[in-house]
C-alpha cells in the first residue's frame, strides 16, 4: 500500500480515502457503544476484509476498546485467508465465518452491524437482521440497487424512459425507502456521502441510530403502491409483524 519513502501507492488511493471516511463515520458513534463490556460487531459481506482489519485495529489498539468483530462471508477460500492472517497478527477477537445473510444466528447480542457493498437485497438482509436483533447501531454502504429497477413499469415515463435517468431515480429510491423504514422502526438515520463522487460511484452511507420505538410505516407502502415497487426490505418487515 505504500512506497519506499512511505507514500501511498497511487493505485490504491481510492481504498485509503475510504478507509479514513469510514474510520470518521465509526469515531461519530463511539459514544454510543457500551465501555464496561464486550463489544461484538458483525460485518456483513466482509469480503477480503480490508476495512474489517482495519476497524478491528482502531477499535482495539487505537481506541483500547474491548471489542469483538465478525466477519461473515459466502466465499470459504477468502474466509480461510482472512482467518490465516487474524491468527498472524494475534487479533484473537477477530473471526471471520462462512455464512449467509439470510438466516445469520449470532450467538451474542450484536451492537453495531457493518454492510460495506452488500450487493442488491443482500444490504435489505443485513438491514432486516439488524433490526430484527435490535441492533443499536447500524452502518450501511449499498450497493447495485437493481431491484426496483427492475419492478418499475413505465407508469413514470418522464423518469422511466431515458435508462440512465431510471437507473439513477430507482437507486435513490431504494436507499430513500431503506432510510424512511429503518425511522419508522425506531432509528434515527443519516444519509451521508461517503467517499467523493470521482473516487467511487457507491458513495452513500446509512448511519442509523437505535434511539425511539417502533411507528406504522403505512405512508412508505402508500408510496410503493404509486410506484408498483415492492422492496425486499419492506417485504420482510411486513411479514414480521
Amino acid at each position: 500500500v505504500m512506497t519506499s519513502d512511505g507514500k501511498i501507492v497511487r493505485t490504491k488511493f481510492d481504498k485509503f480515502r475510504q478507509i479514513n471516511r469510514f474510520l470518521e463515520f465509526v469515531e461519530d458513534i463511539l459514544p454510543q457503544l457500551p465501555e464496561d463490556r464486550e463489544v461484538s460487531i458483525l460485518d456483513f459481506g466482509c469480503g477480503k476484509s480490508y476495512l474489517t482489519f482495519v476497524l478491528y485495529y482502531y477499535l482495539t489498539v487505537i481506541r483500547k476498546l474491548n471489542a469483538n468483530v465478525i466477519g461473515l462471508d459466502l466465499k470459504s477460500e477468502v474466509i480461510e485467508k482472512c482467518n490465516i492472517v487474524a491468527e498472524k497478527y494475534g487479533y484473537k477477537n477477530l473471526e471471520f465465518q462462512i455464512g449467509n445473510i439470510d438466516g445469520f444466528k449470532p450467538q451474542k447480542q450484536i451492537d453495531m452491524v457493518v454492510s460495506l457493498h452488500a450487493c442488491d437485497t443482500a444490504t435489505d438482509y443485513a438491514l432486516f437482521n439488524a433490526i430484527s436483533w435490535n441492533v443499536p447501531i447500524i452502518l450501511s454502504v449499498p450497493c447495485c440497487q437493481h431491484e426496483i429497477n427492475s419492478q418499475m413499469k413505465n407508469s413514470w415515463p418522464i423518469m422511466t424512459k431515458y435508462g440512465l435517468i431510471k437507473e439513477r431515480f430507482c437507486t435513490l429510491l431504494t436507499d430513500s425507502i431503506r432510510a424512511n423504514l429503518l425511522e419508522s422502526m425506531g432509528y434515527s438515520v443519516q444519509i451521508m456521502e461517503f467517499i467523493d463522487m470521482e473516487h467511487t460511484a457507491k458513495n452513500v452511507l446509512i448511519r442509523a441510530i437505535k434511539k425511539d420505538s417502533k411507528k406504522p410505516f403505512n405512508h412508505i407502502q402508500e408510496l410503493c403502491q404509486q410506484f408498483d415497487i415492492c422492496p425486499t426490505l419492506l417485504k420482510l418487515l411486513d411479514s414480521n409483524k
